[in-house]
């Protein structure tokens, strides 16, 4: 387990993100958001997609718990449920202070790195020495000329 996923209330966002991350259904909850319940006639009109890919969309949002139905006779009514989305941008918020969190250590490291002496360079044939000098080095050459 990450340290992302040990500090963040278990959540399953996958599903919300994944249908959020369609300009169709992401058009679909816009026209939802008035907070009117919607047939798939009047939210498939002023779209070039049918009425068979306007429910297919709709499948994908009510799988991730983002719209409800509510199903009278042969019409489905879909409406925007805000509860999903409102969890992930929560889920996101902590995420992003997870990352203000990390990026400040990691400042406090460098600005503490740069006081610190850098350590001293083991000598050839000391028990630290970990390969002889050269052998993984890059040496610089100088360029040779042909005159």
């Amino acid at each position: 387990m990450s340290n992302l996923e040990s500090h963040i209330a278990p959540f399953n966002a996958a599903p919300i993100f994944a249908a959020l991350g369609d300009r169709t259904r992401l058009s679909l909850l816009r026209k939802l958001s008035g907070g009117e319940s919607q047939s798939i006639a009047r939210l498939s009109m002023d779209t070039n997609l049918t009425r068979q890919a306007v429910t297919k969309h709709l499948r994908v949002l009510e799988d991730a718990g983002l719209v409800s139905v509510n199903r009278i006779g042969r019409e489905s009514l879909y409406a925007l449920r805000p509860e999903p989305i409102s969890a992930a941008r929560g889920y996101l918020d902590e995420v992003a202070n997870q990352w203000g969190d990390a990026l400040e250590r990691l400042r406090a490291f460098v600005e503490t790195a740069k006081t610190v002496p850098p350590p001293l360079e083991p000598k050839h044939g000391s028990p630290n020495h970990a390969w002889p000098p050269g052998r993984y080095a890059v040496r610089a050459q100088s360029p040779v000329r042909n005159t």
